[in-house]
């Protein structure tokens, strides 16, 4: 497959830094529907959204959001950034993306993962003591469900189904299912085991750090028996992008400072990042995908020494950037950096 770029988001509320407005969830879903009507205008490849269950984000419900994006779109794919399905009824997300790739043409994508954040879990009546077990469980059924209709299938955590017809199938012959890892070795290997594509989140440290797993990941891959190079990995990472490196900077990282101190304020250890360290973290070797649409040309042809990935999803907008600038930050990425990426990577991805 050709190389392709994206950006994501988890619908984050955040204040702004600069002027303390907090924006209503109604205005950042409005904003996130526009932004990707311009990602798909300049040609970008994914536009992805994640569910999180608490009031200081604005999306809970992704095809929603995806739905409404795929009626201002028409070519860019719409995926879940993170579906924590350890907490989800994987009948109705099954339903839910099946209905999404009608509306959208054959559009849908869903990038599974146990989640991060657990404060799904409560509120839809599970135990954590389950974590990895409900994840393995639900992906086998999700799997399941997207491979036969009607499907008979049996588990711990739900009902069991005998001869189920579960509709409406996609448009695609096959729904496209990611998993999602943060840096779990066994996370990795599972997905590899299955034979499913790879989305590594890398939200901190140096990149090379992150290089194992994608050995691990396709040597799972080839003594499960599948053929690593028909897997596709994705890197997903914070970032900015703007028209000179200094301004990039400049202009993100109040909002990435906040970001990290308001979204991790649930667990207890939110926290500060010094300047000196996010410009560290955008150099090279850091994990942020930060500045001049050059530099992110070099970030991703680093990445791809590292890791022969065939996606990368930059979280665009984290902490809350303005509209304005996060516009044209996908309008650079789009137009500047996505035809140099391609053309140096070409189907070597």
């Amino acid at each position: 497959m050709a190389f392709e770029l994206g950006v994501y988001s988890f619908g984050e509320i955040t204040p702004d830094p600069v002027t303390g407005a907090v924006p209503t969830a109604r205005r950042r879903l409005r904003d996130y529907v526009e932004q990707a009507r311009l990602a798909d205008e300049v040609g970008l490849d994914v536009f992805a959204i994640g569910e999180h269950h608490r009031g200081d984000f604005a999306v809970s419900a992704t095809a929603v959001v995806l739905a409404a994006m795929a009626e201002h779109t028409e070519n860019i794919r719409l995926s879940s950034s993170v579906t924590v399905l350890s907490s989800e009824d994987p009948v109705r997300v099954f339903q839910q993306y099946a209905t999404l790739d009608l509306l959208s043409g054959g559009r849908a994508e869903i990038i599974a993962g146990r989640g991060s954040y657990v404060e799904s879990f409560p509120l839809f009546g599970y135990d954590l003591a389950d974590y990895d077990a409900l994840f393995a469980e639900k992906l086998d059924l999700l799997l399941a469900l997207r491979e036969n209709n009607p499907v008979t299938w049996s588990g711990r955590f739900r009902p069991a189904l005998t001869d189920a017809d579960v509709a409406p199938r996609p448009l695609q012959e096959r729904l496209p299912i990611w998993v999602a890892v943060g840096g779990t070795p066994a996370s990795v290997v599972r997905a590899g085991t299955l034979g499913l594509p790879l989305a590594l989140a890398i939200i901190g440290g140096p990149l090379a750090r992150f290089q194992p797993f994608a050995r691990l990941y396709r040597r799972a891959a080839q003594e499960a028996g599948h053929d690593p190079a028909t897997l596709p990995v994705s890197i997903n990472s914070p970032g900015f992008v703007a028209p000179t490196s200094q301004a990039a900077r400049e202009l993100s990282y109040p909002y990435f400072d906040r970001g990290m101190l308001e979204n991790f304020h649930e667990r207890g250890h939110g926290f500060h990042t010094p300047r000196e360290a996010y410009d560290a973290q955008s150099s090279p070797p850091g994990a942020l995908v930060v500045g001049s649409p050059q530099e992110i040309v070099d970030k991703i042809l680093h990445q791809h020494e590292l890791f022969g990935h065939q996606r990368l999803l930059i979280q665009l907008a984290f902490g809350g950037v303005p509209q304005k600038e996060t516009l044209r930050a996908i309008e650079l990425l789009g137009t500047e950096v996505a035809p140099v990426v391609r053309r140096e990577l070409g189907d070597a991805a």
